[in-house]
C-alpha cells in the first residue's frame, strides 16, 4: 500500500490556507486506508472501484470524525461516494426507529433522488440498513409504509418530505446526519425557504455536510445558519470545468427550423458520438425538439419537469440502457444524474445562468473519460456567454461552419393549423378570385344572384327586407330546422284559469 501525506485546509473564518488548524492527513491509493469499515470496503470492491477520487480522499476522513463539511469539487468526481460510505460506516451502530429516520439526504430533483438511492442499494449490500425515497409522482401510500417500519436512510426533495412531515408521517427529531446536495442549486433557486423549515424541526445536535460543484460567496454564507465550524474541502477552483472535456462554440440563426438543421448537421458530423444529451432552456422546447428529431429519423426523447414521474423513469432508463440514443433535457438532467457513458453534450440553448453551464457539460467527460460539448450561440446570447467565459476562466474556441438550411421536412413540421387558413380568411381569397375573374356582370335584378354574407349588418338597397314569418322564419340560420317546442301552441291567461 502506498501513502502520500496531504495538506487538507480546514479554514476559518477568512477561509485562508495558512489558518493555523490546517490539519495533515495520511492517505492511501485505495479505499481501505480512509478508516471506512471492512462491509463498505467490500463493497466498493465488488463495484468494481480501486482507487479514491480526490474529494472522496479528502472528505471521508472528515466525515468519520462527525464533523461538518462543505465538499466541492468538478462534477463527475464522485461527490456522492463522498457521503455515503462515510455514512454507511457510521450507520452501522444504532437502530431506526417508526417514523424517525437517522439520517436525511435532500436532492433538488426526483431523478438525483433515485440516484443517490441506488448509490446506496450497490453500495449497502452488506448492511441490513432500510431506507425510504420520499419525492414527488410517488404513492403517499407506499411511502408511508416504510416510514411506519422505520428507516435508517430518508433521501428526499424537500416538497415531499414536507408535505409528509404536514401530514404527522415524519419525525425528525431523530436525525443524526443531514446532507444538502447540490447545495448551490438548493439554496440559490427557490429552496432556501424549505431547507430552513427543514433545519427547524432537525435536532441542533447533528453532523451536516453540503456538497456541490459550484458555490457562490453569497451563498456560502448562507451555510452558516446550517453549519457549525465546517471542514471546507476543495479540490478543484470553483465553477471550473474539466480538462478532459472539448469545448466548442457554434454560430447559429436566430430562426428555429434552420437552427435545427444545424444541430442535425452537428450530430452526423461528430466523431465518436455514442450518446448525447442536448440541454434546451424552455420546457415546451424540448418537447418540439425531440418530436423534430424522432421525425427525422433519429433515436431521441424528451425529459423535463413537467413530465409524469412513470415517464421521466422510463426515458432515463433508455437512455442510460443505451436504447435512446440523443435525450433532449431541461436543466432537470444537468445536475449530479451519474450516466458515465456520454459522449457529448449539446447546449441547444446558451443557459440563462453561467453556473448551468458548469453543470450541463459535466455530463460529459467524467471520470477521466474524454468528452465534447458544443454550446450553439445566437443573436442575442452574447451577455449569457460573456457570463459564462467570465465564471470558468478560459477561452472556447469557435467551431468554423458554414450555415446550413433547412430541410423540406423541418419546414413542414409548422402545426397543421398554421398551414391551412382560417374559414374568414379564405372566404375573402375566395371572393377575391371571384371578383377578378372576367365574368360577365349580372342582370339588374330586384333580388341578387347570391344572398349577402351572414356576417354582412348592411343589406343592400336594391334588396327589399324580408316578410317576417314566425312559423317559417328560423332564427337559427336560414336554413336550419325550427325547434318543436318552438311550434307548440301557448296557452292564455283565460286558458290556465280554466
Amino acid at each position: 500500500m502506498i501513502s502520500a501525506v496531504r495538506r487538507t485546509e480546514h479554514f476559518g473564518s477568512h477561509g485562508h490556507p495558512d489558518d493555523p488548524r490546517v490539519e495533515s492527513l495520511t492517505l492511501t491509493d485505495d479505499f481501505s486506508g480512509l478508516g471506512l469499515s471492512s462491509k463498505v470496503t467490500d463493497a466498493v470492491a465488488a463495484a468494481g472501484y480501486t482507487r479514491p477520487t480526490e474529494i472522496q480522499s479528502q472528505a471521508i476522513p472528515h466525515l468519520l470524525q462527525k464533523k461538518d463539511l462543505i465538499g466541492i469539487a468538478q462534477t463527475g468526481t464522485g461527490k456522492t461516494a463522498s457521503f455515503v460510505l462515510p455514512m454507511l460506516t457510521l450507520l452501522e451502530a444504532g437502530r431506526a426507529r417508526a417514523r424517525m429516520p437517522r439520517t436525511l439526504i435532500l436532492e433538488p430533483t426526483r431523478e438525483l433522488a433515485a440516484q443517490v438511492s441506488e448509490n446506496f442499494e450497490k453500495y449497502g449490500k452488506n448492511h441490513r440498513l432500510s431506507m425510504a425515497l420520499i419525492i414527488g409522482g410517488v404513492s403517499f401510500e407506499d411511502q408511508n409504509k416504510k416510514l411506519d417500519r422505520g428507516v435508517d436512510v430518508l433521501i428526499a426533495t424537500p416538497g415531499r418530505l414536507l408535505d409528509q412531515f404536514d401530514r404527522g408521517k415524519i419525525l425528525l427529531t431523530g436525525v443524526e446526519i443531514l446532507v444538502i446536495d447540490e447545495a448551490d442549486r438548493m439554496l440559490d433557486m427557490g429552496f432556501i425557504d424549505d431547507i430552513e423549515k427543514i433545519c427547524s424541526r432537525l435536532p441542533p445536535r447533528r453532523q451536516t455536510m453540503l456538497f456541490s460543484a459550484t458555490m457562490d460567496p453569497q451563498i456560502e454564507r448562507l451555510t452558516k445558519r446550517f453549519l457549525k465550524d465546517p471542514v471546507h474541502v476543495q479540490v478543484s477552483r470553483t465553477a471550473s470545468t474539466a480538462d478532459t472535456i472539448d469545448q466548442k462554440l457554434v454560430k447559429v440563426s436566430s430562426r428555429p427550423d434552420q437552427k435545427r438543421a444545424m444541430l442535425r448537421a452537428r450530430v452526423d458530423a461528430a466523431e465518436g458520438l455514442t450518446n448525447a444529451i442536448i440541454f434546451c432552456n424552455r420546457k415546451r422546447d424540448v418537447a418540439t425538439l425531440a418530436r423534430s428529431l424522432e421525425r427525422h429519423g433519429y433515436s431521441a426523447g424528451g425529459l423535463h419537469g413537467d413530465m409524469d414521474q412513470k415517464s421521466r423513469t422510463e426515458t432515463l432508463d433508455a437512455f442510460k440502457g443505451g436504447n435512446l440514443k440523443l435525450l433532449v433535457a431541461s436543466d432537470v438532467a444537468a445536475r449530479g444524474l451519474d450516466i458515465p457513458a456520454v459522449s457529448h453534450v449539446f447546449n441547444f440553448d446558451v443557459p440563462v445562468h453561467a453556473e448551468d453551464y458548469v453543470h450541463r457539460i459535466g455530463r460529459t467527460g467524467r471520470a477521466g473519460r474524454a468528452g465534447t460539448a458544443y454550446t450553439f450561440v445566437g443573436p442575442g446570447d452574447e451577455k449569457h456567454l460573456d457570463a459564462i467565459l467570465k465564471l470558468i476562466q478560459k477561452p472556447i474556441e469557435w467551431l468554423d461552419v458554414a450555415p446550413v438550411a433547412s430541410s423540406q421536412n423541418e419546414e413542414e413540421e409548422a402545426p397543421a393549423r398554421s398551414a391551412r387558413p382560417s374559414r374568414r380568411k379564405a372566404a375573402t381569397r375566395t371572393s377575391q378570385t371571384e371578383v377578378s375573374d372576367p365574368a360577365p356582370a349580372p342582370a339588374p335584378a330586384t333580388v341578387p344572384e347570391k344572398a349577402p354574407a351572414r356576417n354582412s349588418r348592411r343589406r343592400p338597397k336594391d334588396v327589399p327586407a324580408p316578410v317576417s314569418n314566425a312559423l317559417t322564419d328560423s332564427p337559427f340560420g336560414d336554413a336550419g330546422p325550427i325547434p318543436a317546442f318552438l311550434l307548440r301552441p301557448t296557452r292564455t291567461a283565460e286558458q290556465e284559469s280554466e
